[in-house]
């Protein structure tokens, strides 16, 4: 007989994982839709599952939780219940013995809260607040509304002329969004279910290398109307697209040089290569659009003057001004902001790295891009220096480990301090307090606070500082636009309450955010715009998307974009992704479930063919 047995995995614990992991994959994959009292259930539920039962609020409090959620569903529920729902759980939460019982609790008490309506409507009148039609996930997530299950069947039909003419229906930059976007259409993807998201970004790419030159359409007949749109941006350009399609002229006043915005002056050709986004923009101005470059508004003309000159007026200015970090020292020679280097760079005027030690402050994506884009100026150590954890980060996980593969140091949980000037005024060293992780704050992140020890400091040559861009508005707010926490305050359809006429979107109402934002915002205004002139133009696309056919789609892995190798790409500005060949697109094509045919949106009418 022996004492001790080594443990070992039975058979049931390895069905269990299993089973975990399948849930996991629903989760991951539950699009957007569903009735949140029913999901709410459904996790309570789960929750109740793996008590202990130990404690009588937890082993006989969530039961009892479960019942009065269950009794909204079924109709038998008064407005009473719900109540009696928030004070059961927040007694629950109060007085559990452990954490499964207090995050259980606390879950329905952010549903409660969060979705009252929904449970009211539940109870006043037996339906789900919630569209009736369950969206496609990918559709549904994509800010834009790009047609995404109906551009992959074209690109496995070999038709990627059409896949290109079927996303510029919602989005004119498909190939800037190809090379840059952060595809959230990706994140709900149905094929997590089985196996991992499809590659739609890298699909995007294929059909746009593949196609070769495709012009927009004609544009409609003219109104005789005209626009101006303050901010040549992806926003901007998207906005004088649609416009332009619809009839009406539109007339861009940029403040640079050229055209792009940040994706000009703010993404790297390593990541977004000049000629394609050239060629991009040339498609947009190819429909008429009327530019005029190097023209500040609020300088050299004011919004009123092209407000009593115009039909209507979109400010799209964009978010590239930067932010102070608000550390002595940051005053010294050889302090540089990110927004300015890459302004610089994407003039082609390239900074003098060449064998100096470079400390970047800042863990977004614009830190990335500024780190990586030192080591290819010749930087001999590039630090880039967060306050919190690597995980904490804001930057895109592969900027990251694309940094971290071609050389640049991570500092995480050293927040800087102070810079270090010698006799000359300029930057010696970076000192840094190192930090402890704690507690979680309101948006769900651990917060650093300071650590017992001393500071630390990291000599370097050049302190870059990449900690968020900021907006000019002074002159919009001097104009009487409505200016919120320094962005302009409009409203959720773009136009601007107190100001008839005058529209704005993009990074300059909600701050930085993505490219396919921007986009989206422009697509958004260029609508309303259009309506608010009189008309309501179909943006339609005439492409015949092939009919989803019943071949089986076993498990299959996923499709990865290669790159350069480290030792290549970091001498220079060339592109380091590669696309995928044509028998990786196709197979990658194979995946896609077809969601847009075999899901409840085909019973509602299908697609959406026009905007």
């Amino acid at each position: 007989m022996s004492r001790l047995t080594i443990m070992t995995e039975t058979t049931s614990q390895r069905v269990i994982e299993d089973l975990y992991k399948d849930l996991e994959r629903r989760i991951i994959a539950s699009p957007p839709g569903l009735c949140p009292v029913d999901m709410a259930s459904a996790f309570l539920r789960l929750c109740h599952a793996q008590t202990c039962g130990k404690c009588v609020p937890c082993r006989v409090g969530l039961a009892q939780l479960q019942k009065l959620i269950d009794s909204v569903l079924d109709g038998t529920a008064t407005l009473e219940t719900l109540d009696l729902i928030e004070k059961t759980a927040e007694n629950i939460s109060n007085s559990s013995d452990c954490a499964i019982g207090i995050e259980a609790a606390e879950m329905v008490l952010k549903g409660i809260r969060g979705f009252r309506d929904d449970y009211e409507e539940h109870i006043l009148r037996g339906r789900c607040t919630q569209s009736l039609n369950q969206p496609v996930p990918c559709v549904a997530l994509c800010p834009a509304g790009v047609d995404i299950p109906g551009y992959i069947a074209l690109i496995k039909e070999g038709r990627n002329e059409d896949a290109v003419r079927l996303i510029r229906k919602d989005n004119p930059f498909p190939t800037v969004c190809a090379y840059i976007c952060e595809h959230p259409c990706e994140a709900r993807c149905r094929r997590n279910m089985l196996d991992d998201a499809i590659n739609i970004r890298g699909l995007k790419r294929y059909a746009v290398e593949n196609a070769g030159y495709v012009p927009a359409k004609e544009n409609a007949p003219s109104t005789g109307k005209k626009i101006a749109i303050v901010g040549g941006g992806p926003g901007g350009l998207s906005a004088a697209f649609y416009l332009q399609q619809m009839g009406h002229q539109t007339v861009i006043y940029e403040k640079r040089k050229q055209l792009g915005g940040m994706l000009r002056y703010g993404i790297p050709n390593y990541r977004l290569p000049r000629v394609k986004l050239d060629e991009e923009i040339k498609v947009i101005l190819n429909t008429g659009v009327e530019v005029h470059t190097e023209i500040d508004v609020g300088k050299d003309i004011t919004m009123c003057e092209l407000d009593a000159q115009y039909d209507a007026l979109y400010l799209s200015i964009g978010a590239q001004t930067d932010k102070k970090v608000g550390i002595p020292g940051e005053d010294g020679e050889n302090v540089i902001s990110a927004v300015t280097m890459l302004r610089n760079i994407g003039d082609d005027i390239m900074p003098d790295f060449k064998n100096r030690r470079v400390c970047v402050i800042g863990g977004g994506n614009v830190a990335m891009d500024v780190a990586r884009s030192a080591k290819r100026l010749g930087a001999t150590m590039v630090g880039i220096a967060y306050r919190r954890r690597k995980e904490d980060m804001t930057a895109l996980p592969d900027e990251i480990e694309g940094a971290l593969a071609e050389g640049c140091e991570l500092l995480e949980l050293q927040a800087p301090v102070r810079i270090e000037l010698d006799e000359d005024h300029k930057v010696s060293a970076l000192w840094v307090q190192p930090q402890i992780i704690g507690q979680q704050d309101r948006k769900g992140r651990p917060a650093p606070y300071k650590a017992t020890v001393e500071e630390k400091r990291i000599p370097c040559d050049i302190v870059v500082v990449a900690i968020g861009q900021g907006i000019e508005s002074q002159h919009f707010k001097e104009e009487g636009i409505p200016i919120k926490y320094g962005a302009i305050d409009a409203l959720d359809h773009s136009g601007i309450e107190t100001m008839s006429g005058i529209f704005a979107g993009g990074d300059c109402v909600t701050g930085p955010a993505t490219v396919i934002r921007a986009i989206a915002a422009g697509k958004v205004a260029a609508a309303n715009i259009d309506e608010y002139l009189g008309f309501k133009h179909d943006i339609t696309s005439d492409v015949d998307i092939p009919a989803a056919n019943y071949a089986d789609r076993p498990k299959c892995g996923r499709v990865q974009l290669k790159e350069r190798d480290t030792t290549q790409r970091n001498s220079d500005f060339d592109p380091i992704e590669l696309s995928m060949s044509k028998e990786e697109a196709l197979q990658e094509c194979g995946r896609c479930l077809r969601c847009d045919h075999y899901g409840f949106g085909v019973f509602k009418g299908g697609r959406e063919t026009k905007w």
